[in-house]
């Protein structure tokens, strides 16, 4: 089993060395990942590294333990603390321990003390993880949890199959509260790694996953959660649309707990809201689609349909299954899957009783598809050519039921170039937005991540993959370069005083800044400018 993470923090080095090498971490389950000196430090590294546990002094420079600990969980909820401290802060530790921290510790660390501290909460992390995994226990919860007409009722809406019930009967029947304001609809898919002979059994991983999603939501949103073939589906009862930026943000913290708990990749696709029972089923839809984006911006995440897709959702019609494949290989698949989808789909009609009329009006349908496809994209057909294809008169010229996928894959094939491209386009004009929004606020201290992506309009997670992805660095870390070189240019071209600085460029703690400076440029700004 991998070890778990641990930050150190304190404000001493020499502290936060001599506890990195009073005891051999390896021994007892863990690996000291990182240490910083002060709370905002210990935020960033927490950010990158996503400890399992964090050791901290209460009294540092910038930001106290608690504080830092209560912003940290906010991003990591399962997170371990131990606080270690003076005697003079004894009773304000007690009441860390109460509202916060595993352990306490009093200064200086003793090793005995410290591995036993650590092996007690190894003991707890052992335990809760074993409870996710415990086969028997997660058997027994999935017989106990699926009601079975319940979950067929949220099947049928989810697949759209069911659109004409008596919704005020199944609710009385089957204690089902599904009537709402609003509607959205949320999909998780597990990939395991490694050897699958180490792995949980995959339906098992997917009922531990539920159970997960059941819990977080349970004080935060209604929501209906089933596991349906290799997915986990997420049915969520809106009162206002304002609540679908708590459920992205819900399911995003949910990907990583279950990334860490199952040992196992974890990502998660999330459709539009919508006002009626009738359209769960388009939302389900979207939230599927949207899934199959994590190729571009990796996994354990989720993935809202309007972050990732502008275009307009495919209204219901005869070859809809048929057709719906192929257009996913058309905007999130490669040359090969495309062609292997298109190559597959017309061996199977060439086994099948499909008349020379049925071809003709999937052909037309298919082309009506990547019409409305490409207009979703912002792509007009002349560039692809597509506005002069008369359907009825290539079909006539085909000798042969290969000639006629040879002509879709190299339609699909020029599409899917177009839309790779303009997604390209895409993303590298949302981070040149971000670096100019940030260019123009950099001065104010509340900018923040949130805040630019109110303003652009997209999910958190989504802007923080595509910005990293184009400009090689963190937005955090971005922000702090562009503070710092204003900084510098002010220092070398005024003769304002560092603190007066420090407020242009956006810190309201002086000493801080002078801190952020020095570890920048290596410098102070006292005697940079001297």
């Amino acid at each position: 089993m991998d070890l778990y993470k641990v930050i150190l923090v304190d404000d001493e080095e020499e502290v936060r060395e001599a506890i990195r090498r009073r005891i051999n971490w390896g021994e007892i389950g863990f690996e000291v990942v990182g240490s910083a000196e002060n709370g905002e430090e210990a935020l960033e590294l927490a950010e990158s590294n996503e400890p399992d546990v964090v050791m901290t002094d209460i009294q540092m420079q910038f930001m106290d333990g608690l504080t830092m600990l209560k912003k940290m969980k906010e991003k990591i909820p399962d997170l371990r603390s131990v606080i270690f401290s003076g005697y003079d802060d004894f009773e304000y530790a007690k009441e860390a321990i109460r509202l916060e921290a595993e352990e306490y510790i009093l200064k200086p660390v003793d090793a005995d003390e410290l591995r036993a501290v650590f092996t007690r909460i190894k003991e707890r992390l052992d335990e809760q993880i074993r409870q996710r995994r415990n086969v028997e226990q997660l058997s027994k919860y999935y017989e106990e949890s699926r009601p079975m007409m319940k979950e067929q009722l949220i099947i049928g809406l989810l697949e759209g199959r069911e659109l004409q019930f008596d919704l005020e009967r199944y609710q009385r029947d089957y204690d089902l509260q599904i009537e709402s304001a609003f509607y959205c609809a949320g999909a998780f898919r597990i990939t395991t790694s490694g050897d699958d002979g180490e792995r949980l059994n995959k339906n098992l991983m997917a009922v531990s996953l539920k159970q997960i999603v059941e819990e977080r939501f349970k004080e935060v949103l209604p929501v209906e959660a089933l596991v349906y073939l290799d997915t986990v589906c997420v049915l969520a009862r809106l009162k206002s649309t304002e609540q679908y930026g708590i459920f992205i943000e819900e399911m995003d913290k949910i990907c990583k707990i279950a990334h860490k708990s199952l040992d196992a990749n974890v990502s998660a696709g999330i459709g539009r809201v919508y006002g009626n029972a009738e359209s769960i089923h388009t939302s389900f839809l979207e939230a599927k689609d949207a899934f199959h984006y994590r190729i571009f911006v990796g996994e354990n995440q989720a993935l809202c349909i309007s972050d990732v897709d502008p275009s307009c959702p495919i209204e219901d019609y005869v070859s809809e299954k048929q057709i719906r494949h192929i257009m996913r290989q058309v905007k999130v698949g490669t040359r090969e899957s495309l062609e292997n989808e298109i190559r597959e789909f017309t061996d199977k009609l060439k086994r099948s009783d499909i008349s020379l009329n049925q071809l003709q009006i999937f052909y037309a349908e298919f082309m009506v598809e990547l019409l409305r496809l490409l207009r979703g994209h912002g792509i007009s057909a002349a560039q692809t050519e597509l506005g002069n294809v008369n359907t009825y008169e290539e079909l006539e010229g085909f000798a042969s039921m290969d000639e006629f996928a040879d002509r879709l894959i190299e339609i699909t094939g020029r599409i899917r170039e177009k839309i790779s491209s303009g997604r390209l386009d895409t993303t590298k004009k949302l981070a040149e937005d971000a670096k100019q929004y940030i260019a123009d606020h950099y001065s104010e201290s509340t900018l923040s991540v949130d805040e630019i992506c109110m303003h652009l309009g997209v999910g958190t997670s989504y802007f923080s993959s595509v910005f990293k992805k184009e400009t090689g660095v963190s937005f955090v870390t971005y922000l702090t370069q562009v503070r710092m070189n204003e900084a510098q240019r002010l220092l070398d071209t005024t003769d304002e005083k560092s603190y007066i600085i420090a407020g242009m460029v956006g810190y309201e703690e002086p000493n801080y800044f002078s801190y952020v400076f020095k570890k920048h440029f290596g410098i102070s700004p006292s005697k940079y400018r001297q």
